[in-house]
């Protein structure tokens, strides 16, 4: 066996302290004098979660901005990284689900690259050839970097990858940089009780997603399997006790725990189709990043079974039934979340396939799936498996 593991540019991760406290002792750790916060709309305007944290900081916080769009498209990440340039913050906190750290980490690689409008931010994107090969733009280092407390179970506060949409092209677009993602994360689970039950679990369910598709790819790791199907357990356990109840914080903690875990392939290990078809289903049809898991993960599963059987058992033993098929497993589990598992559940037109098919063979997780997709057809019977 030969490989290379990178760890990423991240220096630690606080669980279990109140977010305001951890907040204190992290600008105190970093000596961060001019803090800026980065928030979800509902955090901000709709608890007193910010207020606390911006209290906690005193004369260091400047300012925040919640004005992040859900699949973060470009315009969304120009304005904040216009605003970041004339704030000249020392330290940025991010408190919210995907939508705000990707916001903020592309912001950051515009920081970092002197990128002021949408055009130029294009030509940063990872972007895939016909041969299905990869080609990631160096981005450099950018003058500040940003601390993550997560209200979701999407993950991207353990990646420096992320998501961008361009409305014109009708693609989410992937950027990458070393520093762009958190440089440390807070985990407290009593911020997450504000985040809605549907968007816990479908979340939770991408999480899922993170450390399956980890554990099936053709180039995986002995280090992301172990973390990975460990994750898997703490996940699957953690979401139905938080199903039942839903200010389990003991529950919450696993959940998120189990995410850091399954999040360890993330651009580490290639992904596969569940994701890169996923990103899709956000840009052409607006699904919710969680479900398009819900919907795509089975699907993928069992149109990758034959060439990846071996893999999926792996998957069926840390749910305790080795004997049982990995898909059924993990369909059963979505179901009995309460989650959509069909196209049509989650508002997809048949008259969108195409545009989804299209933009998914331009997605580096589509090109890197373990059963080779490399035309539309191969798309639409997934998406048909689906609907």
């Amino acid at each position: 066996m030969k490989g290379v593991y990178e760890f990423l540019a991240q220096d630690r991760v606080i669980f279990g302290e109140p977010a305001s406290e951890a907040v204190v002792q992290t600008a105190n750790h970093y000596n961060a004098n001019r803090v800026y916060v980065v928030a979800s709309k509902t955090l901000n305007r709709s608890t007193d979660e910010i207020q606390k944290i911006r209290q906690a900081l005193g004369d260091r916080y400047l300012d925040t901005f919640d004005e992040c769009i859900e699949h973060t498209p470009r315009a969304s990440v120009i304005e904040l990284a216009r605003q970041l340039r004339a704030a000249k913050p020392d330290l940025v906190i991010t408190v919210g689900g995907g939508t705000p750290v990707d916001t903020v980490k592309i912001a950051l690689l515009c920081l970092a690259q002197d990128v002021h409008d949408e055009k130029t931010l294009g030509e940063y994107r990872i972007q895939v050839d016909a041969q299905g090969q990869r080609h990631t733009p160096q981005v450099g280092k950018p003058p500040v970097r940003q601390v993550v407390i997560p209200t979701t179970l999407s993950a991207a506060e353990f990646t420096n990858l992320g998501g961008c949409t361009d409305p014109l092209r009708q693609v989410k677009d992937l950027y990458t940089g070393r520093e762009i993602g958190a440089m440390a994360v807070i985990l407290d689970p009593a911020i997450t009780r504000h985040t809605p039950d549907w968007l816990w679990l479908a979340t939770g369910v991408r999480a899922l997603d993170h450390a399956i598709e980890t554990v099936c790819s053709p180039h995986h790791q002995p280090f992301t399997d172990a973390t990975c199907l460990h994750g898997l357990a703490m996940l699957i356990g953690g979401l139905q006790k938080v199903r039942q109840d839903h200010n389990d914080l003991a529950a919450r903690l696993d959940c998120q725990l189990g995410v850091w875990l399954s999040a360890t392939g993330i651009m580490r290990v290639p992904m596969g189709a569940s994701h890169g078809i996923g990103h899709q289903l956000g840009a052409v049809a607006g699904v919710p990043h969680g479900h398009t898991s819900c919907v795509l993960l089975p699907a993928v599963m069992r149109y990758n079974e034959s060439v990846n059987a071996d893999r999926q058992a792996l998957i069926a033993q840390a749910h305790g039934s080795p004997d049982a098929s990995a898909h059924a497993l993990i369909g059963a589990v979505i179901k009995s979340l309460g989650m959509p598992t069909t196209l049509q559940q989650v508002g997809v037109q048949r008259s969108q396939f195409q545009a989804i098919a299209d933009g998914a063979l331009q997605n580096i997780w589509v090109r890197a799936n373990p059963r080779p997709i490399d035309k539309t057809e191969q798309v639409f019977e997934i998406l048909e498996d689906c609907w």
